[in-house]
């Protein structure tokens, strides 16, 4: 397992810190979730920061992934909006853009975006029409550059489950899409075995985010707060071969940051062994 950590959970540190934090711990991997204080686009900045990012990487041997789920990064008053769900979606397509292009320099395994909410009174059909080209010129513009790209599925979004997922695929119809596998989504909707989606999805896994979850409740728990049961979710991922990064996600424990980051690497380590 390639442990990793998500800077959603480390929002009060500057980037490389947070790098230099979580290599101190043992961990392997990065999620960089864009945002005000990583890596944000149209720094002046901008050059100086990957390069220092870009080190920091390299010095730990650290590999990367770009996530694009900052909360409140393109408008400050609406959660992630817009969306590809959005009725003018320029600015999100501009925002993938610049995720690709960060991936690109840092040789990330992927850049994992999501679909949104639809706010919209429109029919199923005319949001899927919204959806699907939005996410091919995303995946058109990732592919020129070497970069693969990571669906995931969200509570609460257009695409929320891996029902959803199997739609988008059927309509999209790319073989470059890949899937961002959320453990404690899974677990919240419902979606269980979690071993059995992981054997079933096992072709398209680029990138995994691991956190504890209750049923029906959206919220990001420390490992033993919630109810799932992890041995068999590690114990699946190793038996399907699955060798990339999996990323612990506590975006709501940016204020207790290193203490959290090196709880969750004891608890998932110590399974591991």
């Amino acid at each position: 397992m390639l442990l990793g950590y998500n800077t959603n959970g480390f929002a009060h540190h500057r980037l490389v810190d947070a790098i230099e934090v979580l290599a101190e711990i043992g961990y392997r991997s990065v999620a960089i979730t864009v945002d005000h204080h990583a890596l944000p686009p149209n720094s002046p900045r901008h050059a100086d920061e990957m390069a220092e990012v870009r080190e920091a990487l390299a010095r730990h041997g650290m590999r990367s992934v770009i996530e694009t789920g900052a909360r409140f990064l393109l408008d400050p008053r609406r959660k992630h909006e817009p969306t590809l769900m959005s009725a003018d979606p320029r600015r999100r397509m501009e925002f993938y853009r610049y995720a690709v292009d960060c991936a690109a320099e840092l040789g990330a395994d992927c850049v994992a975006l999501f679909s949104g909410i639809l706010r919209d009174p429109i029919s199923q059909s005319e949001a899927w029409d919204r959806l699907v080209p939005g996410l091919r010129a995303a995946l058109d513009y990732a592919a020129a550059r070497g970069v693969l790209v990571g669906f995931e599925p969200e509570p609460g979004m257009f695409v929320d489950s891996m029902d959803r997922f199997e739609e988008l695929l059927e309509r999209i119809d790319d073989a470059r899409l890949r899937l961002t596998l959320d453990i404690g989504h899974l677990h919240c909707q419902g979606e269980t075995p979690i071993a059995r989606v992981i054997d079933r999805w096992a072709s398209l896994l680029v990138n995994v985010h691991i956190e504890d979850m209750c049923c029906g409740v959206h919220e990001h728990l420390m490992f033993g707060q919630g109810e799932i049961d992890f041995p068999p979710v590690l114990q699946a991922l190793a038996r399907v071969g699955y060798n990339g990064p999996v990323h612990v996600e506590l975006s709501r424990h940016s204020h207790q940051a290193p203490e959290a980051a090196r709880e969750a690497f004891e608890f998932l380590t110590k399974i591991e062994r």
